[in-house]
């Protein structure tokens, strides 16, 4: 009965060719065999890949999306960054009237972002070490942004710019590197020892504080910003004898 309805569907349209096709992969399990399974094989990766597409679209996997393509540097980020000189002092204040200005004039697709740049560094006060926040550089302020015409005037004239660092009217981009030093996420241990800026330096007038030389009076001779250790020529018996000393132990005359 299958044998005598198979010719009735053959004419009815030239995709009688297929069925042809399919009945000796039945019938002959030789040559034609892998042919199929290879079909097979690749109808299978499709079907996966439309399932890890239709994976992607789910609300979980979006979320993680958003998560991976956050840029590692603040280079990747959209713009250029931009030196601005301001007053030494005004860092603060100069960084939120670019921020009001941006807004009231409507530039936040042009002006994205403006940062001062801090690093965290040890000072020696009363005696003890302090982690303080410092400004990197001051009087200098670092602005994201999409260079043109009106963004460049908006800045210009913002009150406390003194103008761009480099060409005035038109301004050359800090590179990766440059960026990446000022805004670079840093490591662990940098975290953990803030890099110790002294207050003194060689060939000041230093009195010691405490140990057998406290109250002794004497000129630094040599800094060890590593060991936070600082040897200092110390008046005994008439002699200048150098004593090394940490930091914590002497404080500028």
């Amino acid at each position: 009965m299958t044998i005598a309805e198979t010719p009735e569907e053959t004419p009815v349209a030239p995709e009688a060719d297929t069925p042809e096709i399919e009945t000796p992969e039945t019938d002959t399990p030789g040559a034609d065999a892998p042919e199929v399974e290879v079909a097979t094989e690749e109808s299978v990766d499709e079907v996966a890949t439309e399932e890890v597409a239709a994976e992607d679209g789910s609300d979980e996997t979006s979320v993680e999306v958003v998560v991976e393509e956050k840029p590692l540097s603040p280079y990747d980020l959209p713009g250029d960054w931009y030196v601005v000189h301001s007053y030494s002092g005004y860092e603060n204040k100069v960084k939120l009237n670019l921020e009001t200005r941006s807004k009231s004039m409507h530039m936040e697709d042009l002006i994205y972002e403006v940062v001062i740049p801090m690093e965290d560094v040890v000072e020696i006060k009363n005696g003890k070490k302090v982690t303080v926040p410092r400004k990197m550089f001051p009087g200098y302020i670092l602005v994201r942004m999409h260079l043109d015409d009106d963004s460049w005037y908006a800045v210009r004239n913002t009150p406390g710019v003194t103008g761009f660092v480099g060409s005035a009217n038109k301004p050359v981009p800090l590179s990766r590197r440059e960026v990446e030093r000022f805004l670079g996420v840093k490591e662990e241990e940098d975290k953990k020892t803030p890099r110790y800026k002294p207050s003194w330096e060689t060939g000041d007038s230093v009195r010691v504080q405490t140990g057998p030389f406290a109250d002794f009076n004497g000129i630094i001779e040599d800094i060890n910003l590593d060991q936070s250790k600082v040897v200092v020529l110390v008046n005994i018996f008439g002699r200048d004898t150098p004593v090394e000393l940490n930091f914590e132990d002497i404080i500028k005359n």
